[in-house]
């Protein structure tokens, strides 16, 4: 092999929110395995700025600390976009990378891509082609625009190259490759913290002796919205008449639920409010529940890799696979459809679903080697 193609060649992976770290870890590992022909380097945009949560995924992930740290916090979309892109322009310049990939739909991820395509930095987008049709979303937004700049694109399921076929995505710059979640998943799944462990710690021993739920919801679509708040928590409370539900309560939904003066729907004793939970916990909850109830993207994912039953608390899902193949169902805010479908499970324990091709632990060494010969034939 010559001494040009050994040459390492740079990739600026960025991480902003907490979904993002979780499809980084494999990615970085698998990056770093092909020693010295990619020389990955993180950047870290603070988008999610709680410093102890970020440090606790981290750490139980193994992601090693950001060479590059941006700090940037919240913020409106706008303010926040505008911030990172920014405060990476520099970083940018100063690191000369061959490429820089991002992953998932962040603010974070449009910014930097943004960024890099008008410095003329090719772009590699991983779970790229996700849609749900939904513009109202800003993450759709996000995707959308990522997918335009990007030179390389990593679909996680079949209608992803559909999705960006139709978009106009040159064919040859597409690659189904799984799910990097997914790889991270099983990678962990042994070190998962039980649930009942949670329930011991937070001081309800015994909570999950007869099953239990769990309710995850962060979406504005959800929680800004006083109505359908109310309502969403009300459906939880009477599910907890019959199930126990764990209710790990997102930073901005707890300050909603304080601002509209919905915190007495909680205090039940069937509902078990916790902190946000780092990743082995929340795996811990999902493996062994009956039934996950979620606004969450990644949630509907794992709960397919799982085969843990799941109702999506949307009216769409950008991740279609999880519904034709896998254990998800979708119920918007209606209390009478959620509860439909929780009875539907309750009586017949859910969808079996099947766990999608190429979710299989092995997406990030399918997109390192891609990678890797990519920028060789660049040279």
């Amino acid at each position: 092999m010559s001494q040009q193609n050994d040459k390492p060649h740079r990739i600026l992976c960025v991480v902003g929110a907490r979904p993002n770290f979780m499809k980084m870890a494999p990615i970085m590992a698998a990056l770093s395995s092909h020693g010295p022909a990619l020389a990955p380097l993180l950047v870290h945009t603070g988008q999610h700025y709680d410093v102890a949560m970020n440090h606790q995924y981290f750490q139980a992930l193994g992601i090693p600390d950001p060479d590059i740290n941006l700090e940037v916090g919240s913020g409106s979309h706008a303010q926040q976009t505008a911030e990172v892109m920014r405060r990476f322009e520099p970083a940018l310049d100063e690191v000369a990378p061959a490429a820089v990939l991002v992953v998932g739909d962040v603010n974070s991820t449009i910014a930097c891509a943004l960024v890099a395509a008008k410095k003329g930095v090719p772009v590699i987008h991983v779970e790229a082609g996700l849609r749900s049709f939904d513009r109202a979303m800003p993450e759709e937004i996000n995707r959308v625009l990522t997918d335009q700049l990007s030179s390389l694109l990593f679909t996680t399921e079949e209608s992803g190259r559909a999705n960006l076929l139709r978009e106009g995505i040159d064919e040859r710059c597409i690659h189904f490759v799984g799910n990097v979640m997914i790889d991270t998943l099983r990678l962990n799944l042994p070190r998962a913290i039980p649930a009942a462990r949670i329930a011991a710690d937070a001081g309800r021993a015994g909570f999950t002796d007869n099953g239990y739920a769990v309710l995850t919801l962060h979406r504005p679509s959800n929680v800004d919205d006083a109505a359908v708040l109310q309502r969403l928590l009300e459906t939880a409370a009477r599910i907890g008449q019959r199930t126990p539900v764990f209710f790990p309560v997102h930073p901005r939904t707890h300050a909603t639920i304080e601002r509209f003066g919905l915190s007495h729907l909680l205090d039940r004793p069937g509902i078990l409010l916790l902190p946000p939970m780092g990743y082995l916990e929340m795996l811990g909850l999902m493996k062994q529940a009956r039934v996950v109830l979620t606004d969450s993207g990644g949630i509907q994912e794992e709960t397919t890799a799982l085969g843990t039953p799941c109702i999506t608390l949307r009216h769409n899902t950008e991740r279609p696979i999880t519904v034709d193949e896998g254990t998800n169902t979708i119920a918007g805010s209606d209390p009478a459809i959620i509860l439909a479908a929780y009875d539907a499970i309750m009586a017949g324990g859910g969808k079996a679903g099947r766990v999608p091709h190429y979710w299989d632990g092995r997406a990030a060494e399918r997109i390192a080697v891609i990678v890797r010969d990519w920028l060789r034939g660049r040279e």
